[in-house]
């Protein structure tokens, strides 16, 4: 197990030698009123104590791939998915085309272990749903949650609204990530019913993904236009079919992404331990609190 933590060490040092001497200083006085304080005294600070724990980000698994690449090198995967009204439309059989979607960036995510997702909504207007991470753990609820934005206008699609969001998350991830990788899968149907002028990915060259479509006719066009701009393969979608080699990028980046280096974050369980923790010492404060108010207006009375 490794630590990876969210400040710098110096900054959880001072403030583990804070909580260390603000909850010594308490001990006496919970000692001396009495087991029931003593108890409170002690869950309070191991929930303080799994925070700090939970700041310094246990990880487990290989520090380094099988080729020696370094973890913090793995490839940094942007997802840019059309929310639109046009991800509405139920033409894959009967299911929706945000459906297929979903299952697809699933299945991405699963054959790209090791790296880091971040997932760029857009309709009209772009939106970063999920920022660059690589807690994939917790990335897999919010893409089983994304659907189309409600009451959307097919008319006023921009199939290029996230161009420039993307940039910038590129520029930046090439900052904090020099060795990484960049890979990204656009999904969206083109825009094909739109009659706004059309954004221009003007980004960063990209080191794979692909454009994956789920329209037809003009949409398609579109789409294979965006796939020139990034640089990427073109991969017309179909529910239920395997996603090509082409598309998820298992010949290029097979070493980068090995499953070896596949790595486990306890963060999120040393914070629901303390969540529950702190969450019984308020309701026994405002149990006591509510004591105290109804002791003094009896007194008063």
């Amino acid at each position: 197990m490794t630590f990876e933590p969210v400040l710098p060490a110096v900054v959880l040092a001072v403030a583990a030698a804070a909580v260390l001497i603000l909850r010594a200083a308490a001990l006496p006085g919970a000692a001396k009123a009495g087991r029931p304080s003593l108890i409170r005294w002690t869950v309070t600070t191991g929930a303080l104590t799994l925070i700090l724990l939970a700041a310094a980000r246990p990880v487990s698994g290989p520090a380094a791939t099988e080729s020696g690449q370094r973890p913090q090198d793995g490839a940094n995967v942007y997802f840019v998915v059309d929310r639109s009204a046009d991800s509405a439309i139920d033409d894959y059989g009967g299911a929706q085309r945000m459906s297929v979607m979903r299952d697809d960036i699933a299945r991405l995510v699963d054959e790209h272990p090791g790296a880091r997702f971040a997932v760029i909504g857009f309709a009209s207007r772009p939106s970063v749903d999920w920022p660059l991470s690589a807690d994939a753990w917790s990335l897999l609820p919010l893409v089983e949650s994304l659907n189309p934005y409600p009451g959307g206008d097919a008319a006023e699609v921009n199939a290029g609204a996230a161009a420039n969001t993307l940039r910038y998350q590129l520029i930046s991830a090439g900052q904090q990530y020099p060795h990484a990788p960049n890979l990204v899968y656009y999904l969206g149907s083109g825009a094909a019913g739109s009659t706004l002028p059309q954004g221009v990915f003007d980004t960063p060259p990209v080191d794979g993904g692909a454009v994956l479509g789920y329209g037809r006719g003009p949409g398609e066009d579109r789409l294979r236009e965006i796939a020139g701009q990034l640089g990427v393969p073109y991969v017309s979608r179909g529910a239920g079919a395997d996603l090509p080699a082409a598309a998820s990028g298992e010949d290029t980046f097979a070493q980068v992404t090995a499953p070896a280096a596949r790595r486990l974050e306890y963060y999120w369980a040393l914070t629901m331990v303390a969540a529950l923790l702190l969450l019984a010492e308020i309701f026994l404060t405002t149990r006591d609190l509510r004591r105290a108010r109804a002791t003094r207006r009896e007194v008063l009375t």
